[in-house]
């Protein structure tokens, strides 16, 4: 072996990451670093070829239809976004996620190569989608707040036009002063309210997507379950439904979340007390169909073609008064389009809306 060769696979040997060559057309490891021995402790890199059927078979079922994909797509020639996968040898060993970094090449006799890392980030892992799951978690709840806070005020401000109503006759130019300045208290709350919770949605919106791959079933029941919880400040009932036990999707899983956050915040707001809102998960031939539907008042027609507009024209207060900024609809619009999906709405004044989002899948979605 040529030295430069030499001191190439020491600096491979030496790294905490996992290299490894593999031959398509041999069907066999050509090459593995030494790093592989502490990855998968208890094995030897002499024997890869011998690990790699347990060692896939570590994989939950719906990890190992993505991957088995994935690289099908790669020894095809084809493009394939860098894999992250799940191990779990047995039910009493903690999950582990590995990463996983291939490329496609060819020698110079033709022979297809899949060159690449394999590397252990389950604290990397753990770190995100505790922070995923919390963010979720924060962001429901201040939707859940601004409904409950918001209508405390909104009654005191219909109770002030109402003693301003009865007070006309006394021409008492104080009492109506300190009227007033109870009603524009009451509204500017409200509205101080609705800014917080409408800014936070704006600010994280902006930020680029960071799509991973995720069980969009699990994900959406927990912002559903937060709402579930708050059913008795909002005076809603909430449920969820879905087709298979699991869906997989390629998603910025934060802001897709946000989306459906937000459009359980619109039903809220238009929805009477006692209503109901759903939020339905089915899966399709090469998509996900997510809807969010509810009995509240209804979009009426000639607002439907420009609900997604920038500022629309069809932005409506609450029925506790709520303001809108007219952005949301054109965020959430905007959201779903950089996620390949497509997003529309059916409604009916008095009988209630539906909001349907179609995301593609991810390979070895169903689970």
């Amino acid at each position: 072996m040529p030295l430069s060769a030499e001191i190439f696979q020491q600096l491979l040997d030496s790294s905490p990451q996992t290299f490894f060559v593999y031959s398509v057309s041999a069907g066999r490891v050509l090459y593995v670093s030494a790093a592989y021995e502490q990855l998968f402790p208890g094995t030897q890199r002499a024997d890869v070829d011998a690990d790699l059927p347990r060692l896939l078979s570590y994989l939950p079922a719906d990890d190992q239809a993505y991957a088995l994909h994935c690289f099908g797509q790669l020894a095809a020639g084809h493009l394939c976004d860098d894999l992250l996968l799940r191990l779990q040898p047995r039910p009493d060993v903690p999950l582990r996620w590995l990463a996983v970094q291939t490329q496609r090449s060819l020698t110079p006799d033709g022979q297809a190569l899949l060159s690449g890392t394999v590397q252990d980030v389950t604290r990397e892992q753990e770190y995100l989608r505790n922070a995923d799951k919390y963010m979720a978690k924060k962001n429901t709840t201040l939707e859940i707040l601004s409904h409950d806070l918001a209508g405390p005020f909104t009654m005191l401000q219909q109770l002030a036009e109402f003693i301003e109503e009865k007070t006309q006759p006394l021409q008492d130019p104080q009492v109506q002063k300190m009227i007033g300045i109870m009603r524009e208290t009451c509204r500017e709350s409200v509205n101080l309210i609705r800014d917080f919770v409408d800014g936070e949605f704006m600010e994280s919106a902006s930020v680029d997507l960071k799509r991973l791959r995720v069980d969009l079933v699990l994900n959406i029941r927990q912002v559903v379950d937060t709402y579930h919880q708050g059913e008795h400040l909002v005076a809603k009932h909430f449920s969820f439904s879905h087709s298979q036990p699991t869906m997989y999707v390629e998603i910025d899983n934060n802001k897709f979340l946000q989306v459906i956050n937000n459009l359980m915040s619109n039903a809220i707001k238009f929805t009477r007390e006692g209503g109901r809102i759903a939020v339905g998960l089915e899966q399709r031939a090469d998509y996900v169909l997510v809807t969010v539907a509810d009995d509240g008042i209804g979009i009426p027609a000639h607002l439907l073609p420009v609900l997604f507009d920038r500022f629309t024209p069809a932005r409506r207060p609450g029925l506790r008064g709520e303001k809108t900024t007219g952005l949301g609809m054109h965020i959430i619009e905007t959201i779903v389009r950089l996620h390949e999906g497509r997003i529309w709405v059916e409604s009916r004044e008095n009988e209630g809306t539906t909001f349907y989002i179609q995301l593609p899948t991810a390979a070895g979605a169903v689970g």
